[in-house]
């Protein structure tokens, strides 16, 4: 088989798109005051509260010792807090503080907005087909 160009390969082309996507959210974010790994951060604990640390860093896709900065960050701006797990006193999990919350809430127009901009490049059977075909890649 012969070696595919750079822009004809899948690998290539889902870094891309996942790129600009990034772009988009973050731009949109910036405007409400927060990175994008922190807006992640919260939406995650926003569907599931308290989180590991692990647990929380492989969901929002960053290394550990990151998410320890982020969660710092977050920490000093009062918009998360840490406490131990009930099981194990060595292990630290995160939830979401009230300031937290309100910003989820406050945040929840920019993330439709750029769902909707994603919407509007996929329309319709092509976005469900991405979706499924991305969640499939996922499992393996």
């Amino acid at each position: 088989m012969a070696d595919p160009r750079l822009d004809e390969q899948i690998g290539y082309l889902i870094a891309r798109a996942n790129r600009m996507l990034e772009e988009d959210l973050a731009r949109r974010l910036q405007l409400g005051g927060i990175a994008i790994e922190q807006f992640r951060v919260l939406k995650a604990l926003e569907q599931e509260q308290p989180m590991a640390m692990g647990e929380l860093a492989a969901t929002v896709l960053v290394e550990p010792a990151t998410l320890t900065k982020i969660i710092d960050r977050m920490t000093a701006e009062s918009l998360v807090f840490r406490l131990p797990d009930d099981k194990d006193r060595r292990k630290v999990k995160v939830a979401l503080a009230p300031a937290g919350v309100a910003m989820c809430k406050k945040l929840l127009d920019v993330a439709d907005a750029h769902e909707e901009h994603i919407a509007q490049i996929l329309s319709g059977e092509k976005l469900d087909d991405m979706k499924r075909i991305l969640s499939e890649m996922s499992l393996r």
